[in-house]
């Protein structure tokens, strides 16, 4: 026999089961209802509208809607020419410029050799002008140590090359005009004089207490930086002199923006969809 159930009385409610999920999500709910109906009359709900003239539009990336000043705009202008129209291998090798372990050990090496600057000149002149006035008759003031130095200024630095005595050429990759420099690998890997490109002509100009500089030269060393130089030499003219005929061969450019890239390919999903209904 079934078991008999108690008679309920009307407007008497069945007690919920334990884990009654239903029961739990409604009480929740009722929860919920009871504390927004206890919100403060006071702050009423305004939502936003970002429409144009309308509420001021929350924080984002505004790089592209940015009105830049001429000199950055032109910076902008010329990078995406360099890579949308077809750049001839002569002006693409500037775009190779030396790694940085190679380049952190080539400018720590030229750190060494700065040209003084006029106080340390100043300074040298003094003590220099001290020591002849302290002179005994007849005394003959001791000469000074021959000062090794950078060598800079495009047309110093050409004759160096044209004569042979630049051991290792250093040429910045942003020059502008690039005609200033064009020229300058194709007349270093001619007279076997190892070269090199770096970044930037602000780095170079620090080395020579200039704001910029073209290109420099080293022409001679202490002899106890002769192997460091004699290894950087090495290692650059494996990069660059060495591997000039696949140098001058390479074309850069015709890279393609992400419009283009886009309409291109919306363009050739069409094409398909229509040989396709053929």
């Amino acid at each position: 026999k079934m078991p008999r159930q108690k008679p309920v009385r009307v407007g008497q409610k069945l007690a919920t089961k334990p884990y009654d999920k239903k029961a739990l999500g409604r009480s929740i709910k009722n929860k919920k209802k009871k504390q927004e109906a206890k919100k403060n009359p006071l702050f009423v709900s305004r939502p936003k509208n970002y429409g144009i003239g309308q509420n001021v539009q929350p924080k984002k990336d505004l790089t592209r809607y940015v009105k830049w000043p001429r000199y950055v705009r032109l910076q902008r202008q010329k990078r995406v020419l360099y890579n949308r129209l077809k750049v001839p291998p002569s002006i693409h090798q500037f775009s190779r410029t030396l790694d940085k372990s190679l380049a952190r050990d080539l400018f720590g090496l030229l750190d060494k050799y700065r040209p003084e600057t006029r106080a340390e000149k100043k300074a040298r002149l003094k003590k220099q002008a001290k020591e002849i006035a302290n002179l005994k008759e007849g005394e003959k003031p001791s000469k000074a140590p021959k000062p090794y130095t950078v060598k800079k200024g495009i047309n110093h630095v050409t004759s160096l090359v044209e004569s042979r005595r630049a051991k290792l050429l250093i040429i910045a990759h942003d020059v502008d005009p690039i005609e200033i420099v064009v020229w300058l690998p194709a007349l270093a890997r001619r007279l076997n004089v190892p070269y090199c490109i770096v970044k930037s002509k602000s780095r170079l100009g620090q080395v020579v207490n200039q704001k910029t500089a073209a290109a420099l030269a080293i022409t001679e060393v202490r002899k106890e930086h002769q192997a460091t130089l004699a290894n950087l030499c090495e290692s650059i003219s494996e990069t660059y002199n060495e591997r000039y005929d696949d140098l001058r061969r390479q074309w850069g450019g015709l890279i393609l923006g992400q419009k283009a890239i886009a309409a291109e390919r919306k363009a050739e999903k069409a094409r398909k969809k229509a040989v396709g209904d053929f």
